[in-house]
């Protein structure tokens, strides 16, 4: 059995002590380095040798071939478990773990992400022939 006046003693120190918690969602907190959070794909990185598939224990990604050397990346959110085991597998470092970790969400569909890939740039059309300067309008006419 605790003793009362024990008690009493702990009650009042922890009174004049700095809060050992944060007031979240007012008080945002700094992640540290490295932290896992919500995985970044950046497109033209990407070889699509598909390790990051390979080495993902909830198999929440899934790496699509769009084009000629382009591909685009579909993330379950849902079944992620944010381990970075992919971050740490790519090997031209096209997958990165950020410091983003609010991700709850109402609507089941937002929890899947898709990073689409980037357009190349097309070959640009030949300039148009220049056309004949239009005349202007007389002013009061």
């Amino acid at each position: 059995m605790i003793h009362p006046g024990k008690m009493a003693r702990e009650v009042l120190t922890s009174l004049f002590r700095k809060p050992a918690t944060v007031l979240y969602p007012y008080v945002k907190v700094q992640m540290p380095d490295r932290f896992r959070g919500k995985i970044k794909f950046t497109s033209p990185l990407c070889i699509g040798c598909k390790l990051c598939m390979r080495d993902c224990p909830t198999n929440c990604i899934t790496i699509t071939k769009v084009g000629d050397k382009q591909f685009q990346a579909e993330f379950d959110l849902d079944r992620c478990i944010y381990c970075a085991q992919c971050v740490d597998t790519c090997p031209k470092k096209a997958l990165e773990a950020t410091a983003e970790y609010e991700l709850a969400q109402l609507q089941h569909d937002k929890l899947k992400v898709i990073f689409h890939a980037e357009p190349t740039p097309a070959s640009s059309p030949a300039a148009p022939a220049e056309h004949a300067p239009q005349s202007q309008p007389a002013i009061g006419a």
